[in-house]
């Protein structure tokens, strides 16, 4: 009975901690998700503005279809990929999405850092920019 000031300010220690991160991020749930800027020249010319997957499903799942699209080519040699519309495209981050979606700086990174993810694509993936730096 003569350690209760022990107990409580070890009680209070601990909440403390464990509250922590619902304390430190009050306030920061309100801030709105970046819209990826689709302002690029081939988009611009695109008649029909439409990408490999609806748009819900590509802002959902993009990082599923991409890891697909990766073991389909390197490990089962598919270079098509059918959509669920049917339709046909090359799997190719490059020749594919980077060719409508060239503005990384605009469209992919302004979402990633938003969420706080890393990808590791531009490990291996270059921009035009880099692959002509690399030279």
């Amino acid at each position: 009975m003569y350690d209760g000031g022990k107990i409580i300010t070890g009680i209070i220690i601990f909440l403390a901690f464990a509250l922590f991160p619902f304390y430190s991020n009050i306030g920061k749930a309100d801030i709105k998700p970046p819209k990826p800027s689709l302002d690029t020249p081939v988009i611009k010319a695109l008649k029909v503005k439409s990408c490999v997957e609806p748009k819900q499903y590509m802002r959902e799942s993009h990082m599923q279809l991409l890891i697909k699209w990766r073991d389909a080519a390197l490990r089962h040699a598919q270079r098509v990929y059918v959509n669920s519309k049917g339709d046909e495209y090359v799997i190719s981050l490059q020749k594919t999405c980077l060719r409508c979606h060239s503005n990384r700086s605009e469209f992919c990174d302004r979402c990633h850092k938003y969420a706080d993810v890393d990808p590791y694509c531009w490990d291996c993936h270059f921009s035009k920019a880099k692959q002509e730096e690399q030279r």
